[in-house]
C-alpha cells in the first residue's frame, strides 16, 4: 500500500474491504452499533464477546453486561449482520484480574471501581492481544469518548455528549493501546442518535436498556457479593464519632462507604452524620459531620500519563480532575512525587473521597484526557 494512500473513516491508509476490525461486542446495543456501522461502510468486520463469569448463573440476570442473553443477542446481530463472531471464556481471567481484587479492596475499606480495571487488565489487555493474533489493524468498542490525532500521536478526549462520556473509566488506557484503538460513537450528539442507527440497521437490540450494574453485582448489593466471595467478612463492629466515643454497632464494614449517610444505624444524635472513614483492622466505622468529610490533598499512584512529554517530577501541571464518574471536574494542581505517584491538590475541597476510587486528569478548560491514578489512602482532610 502506498504511503500517500487515503485514509479511510477509521485513520488508516486501507480501503475499508482491506481493513479488518475487531469489534468488542458486549450485546448492548453501543457496541452492536460500531459492528454494524462498520460492517455497512465495508469494513472486514470480526465480532468477539468475552463471556466473563458463570453462564449458567448469568442466564438468569438482567442489567448487566456479558450476561448469557447478552451473548446471544451479540451474536444475533452478527448473523444479521453477515459477519463471523466468537465468544471468548474469560472467566478465569476477569476472576484473578478484577473479581478476587474487588473483594479485597472492599474488606479493605476501599470504594473501587472493578470497571476500569476490567478495561485495563481484561479488555484492552487481552482482548486486545487476541485482535492482533487476529490480524486486525485496529480494534473498535462501543465506549463514548473520542480519540484525535495530536502532534505527538492520538489523543484520548472526552465524548462529544457529555452526559454520555465514558473518560473516567479509560484513563488507563496506554499510547500504545490508543494507537490501536476505535472509538466510533465518541463523536455523536446523543444516544438518541446510536438508538436511531441501530433501527437504521434493523439491529434486534435496538430498544434495549442500558446496563445498569456492574455485571457480577446483581442490584447493586456489593455487600452479599463480597460475602459470598470471603465468607465471614461481615463482621459486626462498632460506630464511633471521631474522637473514639461508641455510638452503636454495624453488622460489617463491608456494608458502608465513605459519605454515607442514610442507613447508618444510628438516628437522634443531632445534626446528620457521615461516615468520613473506615477502619477494617478494628472493625470501626467512624461517622462525623459533613465537614469532615472535605478533602484538599489526594495520593495518587499507579499514574497512566497521557499528556505530552514525560510525567516529570520537577514540574507541576496545572489540571482538572474526577474523583468520581459522576461528578464534574474540579481545578487542581497536580505534583508528581514519583515515576508513576503524585499529589492531587485540590482547588475547593471535595466530599467523599475515598481509597480505592479513581482520580482522573483533564486538560483545563478543554476536552483531553491526560491520565490518572488510583487514590491509594485516606485523603488529608480540610
Amino acid at each position: 500500500m502506498p504511503l500517500d494512500a487515503p485514509l479511510n473513516s477509521l485513520g488508516l491508509p486501507k480501503p475499508p474491504a482491506q481493513t479488518r476490525v475487531v469489534v468488542a461486542m458486549s450485546g448492548g446495543v453501543d457496541s452492536s452499533v460500531v459492528a454494524a456501522m462498520l460492517k455497512d461502510e465495508g469494513y472486514d468486520v470480526v465480532g468477539v464477546t468475552l463471556q466473563l463469569y458463570d453462564h449458567g448463573a448469568a442466564l438468569a440476570k438482567k442489567g448487566a453486561c456479558c450476561a448469557g442473553q447478552d451473548i446471544h443477542d451479540a451474536r444475533r446481530v452478527a448473523e444479521a449482520m453477515g459477519f463471523p463472531h466468537y465468544v471468548l471464556d474469560y472467566e478465569n481471567i476477569f476472576r484473578d484480574a478484577v473479581i478476587e481484587e474487588f473483594a479485597d479492596a472492599y474488606l479493605a475499606g476501599a470504594t473501587p471501581v472493578p470497571c476500569i480495571r476490567c478495561n485495563e487488565r481484561v479488555k484492552f489487555k487481552d482482548l486486545l492481544a487476541t485482535a492482533r493474533d487476529l490480524d486486525a489493524d485496529c480494534m473498535a468498542t462501543g465506549h463514548y469518548i473520542r480519540r484525535k490525532m495530536g502532534a505527538a500521536g492520538p489523543e484520548l478526549h472526552c465524548a462529544a455528549d457529555p452526559a454520555r462520556d465514558q473518560s473516567y473509566f479509560l484513563f488507563s488506557t496506554t499510547p500504545e493501546q490508543l494507537a490501536f484503538l476505535r472509538f466510533p460513537l465518541g463523536g455523536l450528539a446523543s444516544k438518541a442518535e446510536t438508538r436511531a442507527l441501530a433501527a437504521k440497521y434493523g439491529l434486534s437490540v435496538a430498544d434495549k436498556p442500558d446496563s445498569q450494574d456492574i455485571c457480577f453485582v446483581p442490584n447493586g448489593n456489593y455487600a452479599a457479593v463480597i460475602e459470598k466471595l470471603r465468607p465471614g467478612a461481615a463482621d459486626p463492629g462498632e460506630i464511633v464519632d471521631m474522637d473514639g466515643n461508641v455510638l452503636g454497632q454495624h453488622r460489617g464494614v463491608i456494608h458502608y462507604t465513605i459519605g454515607q449517610r442514610r442507613g447508618i444505624g444510628i438516628g437522634g444524635l443531632g445534626d446528620p452524620l457521615y461516615v468520613v472513614r473506615l477502619d477494617p483492622d478494628t472493625r470501626r466505622v467512624i461517622v462525623g459531620p459533613k465537614e469532615a468529610l472535605a478533602t484538599r490533598i489526594i495520593p495518587v499512584r499507579e499514574i497512566n500519563w497521557l499528556g505530552d512529554g514525560a510525567f516529570d517530577g520537577a514540574r507541576e501541571h496545572h489540571v482538572s480532575v474526577k474523583v468520581r464518574s459522576t461528578r464534574p471536574p474540579r481545578p487542581a494542581i497536580l505534583r508528581p512525587t514519583g515515576p508513576t505517584q503524585a499529589e492531587v491538590d485540590l482547588l475547593d475541597p471535595e466530599t467523599g473521597v475515598s481509597p480505592g476510587q479513581a482520580c482522573v486528569f483533564y486538560e483545563t478548560g478543554g476536552s483531553r484526557i491526560l491520565g490518572g491514578g488510583w487514590i491509594y489512602r485516606d485523603a488529608a482532610r480540610g
